[in-house]
Formats: structure tokens, C-alpha cells, sequence
């Protein structure tokens, strides 16, 4: 088991594959176990570093330090598999790590996807307010209801069954989650030179696509990828969709530098 020992706790993460490497990084809803479609679908074309979040899927988290750690803790694997430049598709949760990661160690980040996200990012007024609405408007919803879309939810019972079972290996949840990490102002994160792509589910209740839209604007040459019939975990729920067109956003990267 690829398990490395960093301070107190064990992180866990997986090497599929080989080529570009890749990064995933989970959402508060996932662990490694989430990205089973990326895996098939990338392995024969990127190398995917799938990594657990402390206190979420294998690792764990002795210090009880959670977010606090979370930039830290990946940096550490990096390190062990000497990797020295890679890109990151970031989930939810995800992107608040990648985006500290990518303004801290700007060099060794060659593309940033933010998925259903806008997790560190430090939001203008007129968006933030626009964000507290709908954050009052999902806070009694039921985790299905935050994280997966109207057409999953009706099409596919199994489905959303098996990603809530997958959570349930999470130590922490959304409402208890620990520690903190900071956030990037727009400006900030575009003076890093890293390479920025938005991907948004347009049955997002959480990100919605609009203040998405919004943001993304605000990244000169930054790309916005919306995927229809998806929410809030596009990744799981529109896996062909999702794998063909971020697949295709990393590949073109080379085609920029």
C-alpha cells in the first residue's frame, strides 16, 4: 500500500498509469475511491496521482490539524514521488489546496482545473453576496441533494448510493471539518502564471454555473467547460463528458506553452 508517513499521520495515495502527471484532488464528498472513471479513462495517457486528504479514505490525521496541513501533506508526497511539475484537476474541497499549492510553488504547477468550485478564492463583494444566498438557500438540503444534480438524482438510485457509500469512509464531513487555509484574491492567483481552466455542472447548487461564469471572467484567458445534466460532482456524474473534455483541456496545454 503506497502510504507515506508525514509528522504524526499516514497519507495514502495512489500512481496510475504513466506520462503527464496528474494530480486529483477530492472533494469534501470523496476520497482516492471517488476517481475510478478518471482512472480507466487517463491511465493509458497521463500518469494519475490520486491522493487522500488527511482524515479522509486511508489517511489519517493524529494531529487533528485537517485543512491546516492540507497544502503541506501534498507537498510531502510530491516530494516522495520527486515530482517536480505537475497539473492539478481539483474538486470542490479540492481547489482550495491546489490553489495554495499553486501560490506557493508556482514553478511546479503546469495547469490548474478547478472543478465545481471556487474554494480559495477570495470572491469580490458583489459575488460574495450573491455566494451567501446561495449558501442559505442548500443549507437544509440533504448531502445528495448538495453534491449530486436534479438528472442524477432521478436517473441513477445505485449510483448516488454507492457515492455516499464512499464518503462514509471520510473521518470528517463538510460540518466537521477542521482547521483553515487561506484564500487567493482573482489577481493573486493570475500573478502565479499558472495556467487556470473552470469546469462548472450546470445543475450545480452549490457553485452555481452563473457565479462561476463570473469568476472565470475575471482570469484573462482562462477557459470555462460546463457540462450539462451534472451538479455539484460533474466528475462522477457525467464521467465520459468530464474525462473527454478535461482531457482534452490538458493536452492543449502543450500546444500554449
Amino acid at each position: 500500500m503506497p502510504y507515506l508517513d508525514h509528522h504524526e499521520s499516514r497519507l495514502y495515495y495512489e500512481v496510475h498509469g504513466s506520462g503527464s502527471p496528474v494530480v486529483l484532488l477530492h472533494g469534501v464528498g470523496g476520497n482516492h475511491a471517488s476517481w475510478f472513471y478518471q482512472v480507466a479513462a487517463w491511465r493509458a495517457h497521463f500518469q494519475v496521482i490520486l491522493v487522500d486528504a488527511r482524515g479522509f479514505g486511508k489517511s489519517t490525521d493524529a494531529e487533528l490539524a485537517g485543512r491546516t496541513e492540507f497544502t503541506n501533506d501534498l507537498l510531502a508526497i510530491l516530494n516522495a514521488l520527486d515530482l517536480h511539475r505537475v497539473s492539478f484537476v481539483a474538486q470542490s474541497m479540492g481547489a482550495g489546496t491546489a490553489i495554495d499549492f499553486a501560490c506557493r510553488y508556482p514553478d511546479r504547477v503546469a495547469s490548474l482545473l478547478i472543478a465545481d468550485s471556487l474554494v480559495g478564492i477570495t470572491l469580490p463583494e458583489s459575488v460574495a453576496s450573491e455566494m451567501a444566498k446561495v449558501q442559505s438557500a442548500t443549507r437544509d438540503l440533504s448531502q445528495a441533494e448538495r453534491v449530486l444534480g436534479r438528472t442524477h438524482l432521478a436517473n441513477s438510485p445505485a449510483m448516488t448510493q454507492l457515492y455516499l457509500q464512499i464518503a462514509g469512509f471520510n473521518r470528517y464531513t463538510f460540518k466537521t471539518l477542521v482547521g483553515v487555509q487561506p484564500s487567493y484574491t482573482p489577481e493573486q492567483i493570475a500573478a502565479t502564471g499558472v495556467r487556470i481552466g473552470f469546469l462548472v455542472g450546470e445543475e450545480d447548487v452549490l457553485f452555481p454555473a452563473k457565479i462561476v461564469s463570473d469568476v472565470c471572467k475575471r482570469f484573462i484567458g482562462s477557459e470555462l467547460i460546463t457540462l450539462a445534466s451534472a451538479g455539484h460532482s460533474a466528475y462522477f456524474e457525467a464521467p465520459d463528458a468530464f474525462n473527454t473534455r478535461v482531457a482534452g483541456w490538458l493536452r492543449s496545454q502543450k500546444s500554449q506553452a
